[in-house]
């Protein structure tokens, strides 16, 4: 049995049965037989996928969620995302394109504790995959961002904090560089000084070299964070050098209030 996730060849190419059920399955959920419908298609699943056809699990995979969420029931969304990740030889590519297209839906939730309830899900399962670590990570912060706009600061730190993004070989570098600052930022709400300062140390500084105006707009934030924690430490060499660092940028030189402040 091949183990979950492996690239395996098609023995079955199902593409032109899939491309018949599906249209059939939206037509029996619009007019109300939206189980039914899913029955046919989790049947069609486990066909598609002992046969290692990928692009067809993965189409069905979307259908299925796509079908719940099209009938409001957010209920089964949730039940048939986490049975289709514990299916047995599930394909990488099929979960990933399942997921991604139910990560699109979090916005579209109706109130905050079918929003939780579905964050929730989607973290759950993408767990321990590396082929969806940055969903994970985007989905850990919309929780945050949650948490800490209810006041829960603490909270919000902590479950931020769970994520190594540093590690993550998908994500593109100014994505973990906003993740970072991120954790930092929520742990200087939290006044937890001591890991505020070794997240810091995840970022290097050569990194704002770049003259890109996006990486210039995070060097700033990068160094008010730290010109905040190092003022609490008394570091105030370090704190002249964040400053100066401030001071030299090109968005803060061609612009005569912004130096005048930074100088005050």
């Amino acid at each position: 049995m091949a183990d979950e996730g492996r690239l395996q060849k098609m023995e079955v190419d199902y593409s032109s049965t899939v491309d018949e059920k599906i249209p059939q399955c939206e037509k029996m959920a619009k007019e109300g037989a939206l189980l039914e419908a899913l029955d046919i298609l989790l049947s069609l699943e486990k066909q598609t996928r002992s046969a290692a056809d990928m692009h067809s699990t993965a189409k069905i995979l979307v259908a299925i969620v796509k079908l719940c969420f099209q009938q409001n029931n957010w209920t089964a969304l949730n039940e048939h995302i986490l049975l289709m990740s514990k299916r047995k030889s599930q394909l990488k590519q099929a979960i990933t394109k399942m997921i991604q297209e139910a990560c699109s839906y979090v916005e579209e939730t109706p109130n905050m504790e079918v929003k939780l309830k579905l964050i929730d899900t989607l973290i759950t399962v993408t767990a321990g995959k590396i082929y969806v670590e940055i969903e994970r990570a985007r989905l850990t912060h919309k929780l945050a961002t949650i948490k800490e706009k209810e006041g829960k600061i603490s909270e919000a730190a902590n479950i931020l904090q769970e994520l190594q993004v540093e590690t993550f070989g998908s994500m593109d570098k100014k994505e973990k560089v906003e993740f970072i600052m991120e954790q930092m930022r929520l742990c200087l709400a939290h006044r937890d000084y001591i890991r505020t300062s070794i997240i810091s140390k995840k970022i290097s500084t050569k990194y704002f070299e770049d003259s890109n105006d996006e990486v210039q707009k995070l060097k700033l934030r990068y160094y008010k964070l730290m010109i905040e924690l190092d003022l609490h430490e008394g570091a105030y060499l370090s704190v002249a050098k964040y400053y100066k660092a401030v001071y030299d940028t090109p968005s803060i030189q061609e612009d005569e209030a912004k130096r005048n402040e930074v100088k005050s």
